[in-house]
């Protein structure tokens, strides 16, 4: 059963096909990857299932609902939730601050949040056992700003678990990190990916091999492969374009 399709979508800038009759389906329950060089438009088809860039032509289909022309906002309540490559975070606030506002977001009267403590206190445990699932309970004090890199990230995808999501994008999640920082994001996303679907973009082929159940390949806005890692990774087209000798 898939939780999100897309029909022949296509987004065109100034008359260049960034994505190019796309249609992929994302079975429930499992991790997809999408994978390709920079240019492929990968991040483009990103932000369309996302809300953030409406699509030139085709549909999209989450949870059974074309949500092609809904704003980001609307496609997050119904359980979309992504994390972007290039962090984003409120520099002096807490760990623990931004789960619980990230809760809050969820609230009708979340426009109220600052209006008094009493508001968010009920968020507080949940944000702290959110914190936990992560790795990050130690730190739930810190301010975003003087943590390292790998638990930035790591307090990204406690703000995206905090929208409770069935369909988590992963924009990038181990880019720019550590060895060490790599293998615990690889074992906190076969964590949380239990009872989700989870796509991911990911260069890093070894990350892709470790959490893909399947593997999207996509070049010049067009998808040329769609199967399991082992299969996908072989094609000659692909080891040609994207995985090179070295990971042939």
């Amino acid at each position: 059963m898939s939780v999100l399709e897309t029909h022949d979508l296509t987004k065109e800038f100034a008359g260049f096909r960034a994505v190019d009759r796309v249609s992929i389906a994302l079975d429930d329950g499992r991790v997809h990857a999408l994978v390709g060089p920079n240019g492929a438009g990968k991040t483009t088809l990103f932000h369309m299932l996302t809300g953030f860039v409406k699509p030139t032509s085709g549909r999209i289909v989450a949870f059974g609902l074309d949500i092609a022309a809904l704003p980001p906002d609307r496609i997050s309540r119904l359980g979309v939730a992504r994390s972007f490559q290039i962090t984003s975070l409120f520099e002096r606030r807490t760990a623990l601050e931004h789960v619980v506002l990230a809760l809050h977001s969820r609230d009708p009267l979340s426009f109220r949040f600052w209006r008094s403590e009493d508001a968010v206190a009920p968020y507080r445990g949940r944000a702290l056992a959110i914190l936990a699932e992560v790795g990050l309970a130690e730190v739930a004090t810190r301010s975003a700003g003087t943590l390292p890199y790998g638990q930035k990230r790591a307090l990204e995808l406690a703000l995206a678990l905090a929208l409770s999501p069935r369909l988590l994008l992963l924009d990038e999640p181990t880019s720019g990190m550590s060895l060490e920082d790599v293998q615990r994001t690889i074992q906190l996303i076969k964590k949380i990916r239990e009872g989700r679907t989870v796509l991911l973009v990911e260069h890093n082929m070894g990350v892709v091999g470790e959490l893909a159940d399947r593997v999207v390949v996509m070049q010049q806005g067009r998808i040329i492969a769609d199967g399991a890692y082992d299969d996908v990774r072989r094609e000659p087209a692909v080891v040609a374009a994207y995985l090179g000798e070295t990971d042939a």
